[in-house]
Formats: C-alpha cells, structure tokens, sequence
C-alpha cells in the first residue's frame, strides 16, 4: 500500500458528497465506498467530526491485531439488546468473560454438541424433503434462520426450538436488525425498542429455566456455572452472556448460508465440485469450507466494524487524533483488487487446499486478533454438518435475486423463495 509521509492528514471526502448522503438518508455503504475510492486509509466529517475508514489490509492489521489497545470498542450498536454480554464489553470484564467462555468455543469442544447439531440438520432435511415430493415451495431465509436458532437453542438447553420462542426470537429480531449499522451524527437517536427487549428477556428466562432441569453438557451450564463461581457473573450477566450467544450464533450464520445458496445458484458449477468428493471424505468438507469462506468474502458476518482511537497515532503514514472513530469494513477490504483479483467473482478455489493464504488483514469475516469472534469454529461447524446433509440430497432453484442491504449484518434485502428437489441419484 503506498503511504504519505508520516503525520500526514487522512485524505477527506468531498464534503458535498457527504452533505448529499445526510440530506437523501442514503446507505452508509454509499458514502463507505465513497470513502474508499480515495485509498485504503480516508476519512469524512459528520456532523464536523472526522470519521476514519480503514480498508487497506496493511492497515486494518495494525488496527485489529497489532494495536488493539490503541484502537478500542467502547460500546456497541446493540447493547441496549445485549447490555453488557462480550460483544459489547471491554478491558478487563471482556477479558474475564471470554475466559469462562473460551473452552466451548475450541475445536474440541465444539465438537461436543456435534449431536444437536445433526438433529437441527434433520429436521431442516425432513421439511425439505417433504417439499420436494409436494412441490411447495420453501423460503430459504426463514428456513436457515429456523435451522441456525434452533442449532443454538438446543446447545443452550438441550431441547429442539419450540414455536414460542421461535415466533418471540423473530418477532424481537426484525426490530434489531433494523438497528443502523453505524449512528451517525445527525441529531437523530435510535429508534425505542423497549418491547422487542422484554420480549428477548423473556426467551432468555425460558432458556436458563430449561438448561436447569437438563443434565448434558450445554452453554448455559457453563454459564449457570461462572453465576455460582464468579462474582461478575450476576443474574444480569448471565442473562446478557445468554443474548449475546442468541444473537451471534443466530442471524450471521442464517444469513451466510441464505447467501450461499443463492451463489451456488448462480454458480452450479461450485456445487458440482463440491460433491465430485467421495462423502463423507476429507476433500468434501474441505470443498464445502471452500465455499463458506468464498461466501463468507462477499458478504462477511460484521461487514463493519468500529472502533476509537484511545490516543494519537500514525496509521500507514497518516496522522490519527485521539478520540477519533475508526470503521474497518470487511465488505470494502474484502473487494480490494490487489488482495482478491476478481472480486466480485465467486471463487471459491480462493479458499482450496494449497491455495496461497490471504495477507494479514485482507480476510476478517469475524475480525482479527484478540476480539475475533469466540464463536468461528462453532458457525463454521454447524453450517458444514448442514452442507454435508443438503447439498448432495437437494437442488436448489431461487425464484428471486435479492440485493443486498446494510444493517447490522449485509442481509438479502427480501424473501428467498425457491423451489427444492430431490437431486438424482448417481
């Protein structure tokens, strides 16, 4: 990445552009782009403060990975949802947390719950396989977000999704997701979702009150566990730690694999690669991870990720002031043609055994550094165990291409309604 000399100021969009953007209340993703079209480190002012954007891979290393005590989380767009959960906090309570958490989340010990997996996974093959013999059409969205809720209702308490807190989870989650993805100095608050919340602190009492009468292994044991063992661990923190486990083990992998299907729809060429494995080999779950990652390119879990600057520093040359906000944007990083020749191109050779490792900091889909997200191997194990199950059983066929829009994760901006078949048989 060429840099200015060192102290130089950040180059700064056009303040008419940002004006526009203000006054038309277009998508942060626009004035983003904007932004980036002038370097891999730029900025913009609102409302007279400047925000700096970070995309260049070079750059967001030293933001996320290597400086991560310069350029802090200070809150986060959820926490009137998530309140103090580990997504939302920071220092030395953050820390605490993913200590107790950590262990659940290693290779080993997601493996523990590789049996609520598979039986999340049948239930989605069974629906699927009754629409195929009746020819009623699905809704994919809905159908990956019924499958990824119930994957961690049943790791939380030991018990399949029930339709109660299925209908209060989506109900209370179409109201956060439309949350923006970044507050903006406008004069505007965010909207009141006081209901959405006693419907979510609702779910949650169902869930600790379950996990009690279930003797397995679950998360919320480990939990109920650290409340017994750990003073920070109040009634309250349990309740946030159980909302944020909700909330990340939820809509992100709902919505990777709604993307998912729809680019093996327009790429039918990937799908046949992925089963030209022997199943159940060791080159078919890498050819389906492959895809995930791919997918994962396009449109990444946090798709932005904010942080402040705790004090000056000099960023691939240029001056940062204390106190300034820093974006670091997966989705722009991830489109960068000197990192991902192609970008707009889904390929998922890119992420193939041997295939050359991405640069530090062009690939963060869950961040990088301390912050990644705790729940990497988690996701990426419910959804190949899905994968395993559907893509060699079923094709798939939209009847819709949507869009995406930018809120608190890159959603297709409608339904997926598609028609589901039973693949022949070889």
């Amino acid at each position: 990445m060429d840099t200015a000399p060192p102290g130089t100021a950040v180059p700064e969009l056009d303040p008419a552009h940002v004006a526009r953007w203000q006054d038309s209340g277009g998508e942060l993703i626009d004035l983003l782009t904007a932004a980036h079209r002038l370097g891999g480190v730029s900025g913009f002012r609102l409302g007279g403060r400047m925000t700096v954007l970070v995309t260049a891979p070079e750059a967001v290393h030293h933001v996320l990975a290597r400086h991560p005590d310069r350029y802090v989380k200070r809150s986060h767009r959820l926490k009137a949802v998530l309140g103090d959960g580990m997504i939302a906090a920071s220092g030395e309570r953050w820390r605490t947390q993913r200590r107790v958490m950590q262990a659940q989340f290693t290779g080993p010990g997601v493996r523990r719950y590789d049996g609520l997996m598979r039986a999340a996974v049948a239930e989605v093959a069974d629906r699927w396989a009754d629409s195929a013999r009746t020819g009623q059409p699905r809704d994919l969205g809905a159908d990956m977000r019924h499958f990824s809720l119930d994957v961690i209702w049943r790791s939380m308490t030991g018990r399949p999704l029930d339709e109660t807190t299925h209908r209060e989870f989506l109900a209370a989650g179409r109201a956060v997701a439309a949350l923006p993805a970044f507050a903006p100095a406008t004069g505007t608050g965010p909207p009141d979702i006081t209901a959405e919340v006693a419907r979510i602190d609702a779910v949650a009492a169902r869930a600790i009150a379950a996990a009690r009468d279930w003797p397995g292994p679950s998360l919320l044991h480990v939990l109920l566990a650290a409340e017994r063992e750990l003073p920070e661990y109040t009634e309250r923190l349990v309740r946030d730690e159980l909302v944020t486990l909700l909330a990340a083990g939820y809509e992100t992998t709902a919505t990777t694999l709604s993307w998912l299907f729809l680019l093996l729809h327009r790429n039918p060429g990937a799908r046949d690669r992925v089963l030209a494995h022997p199943p159940g080999s060791a080159g078919r779950t890498a050819a389906i991870r492959a895809v995930v990652d791919e997918t994962l390119r396009l449109y990444p879990a946090a798709w932005i990720m904010p942080r402040y600057a705790a004090e000056d520093d000099v960023l691939a040359g240029y001056r940062i002031e204390a106190d300034t906000p820093v974006l670091t944007s997966p989705y722009l990083t991830h489109r960068d043609e000197a990192a991902w020749p192609e970008p707009e191109r889904f390929r998922p050779d890119r992420f193939a055994e041997g295939a050359p490792r991405p640069a530090a900091g062009a690939y963060y889909p869950f961040g990088i550094g301390p912050r990644t997200c705790l729940g990497i191997q988690f996701g990426l194990r419910e959804m190949v165990l899905l994968l395993e199950t559907l893509l060699p059983a079923f094709e798939v066929v939209p009847h819709t291409d949507p869009q995406p829009t930018f809120g608190v994760t890159v959603r297709p901006d409608g339904p997926i309604t598609a028609t589901v078949t039973a693949a022949p048989t070889t």
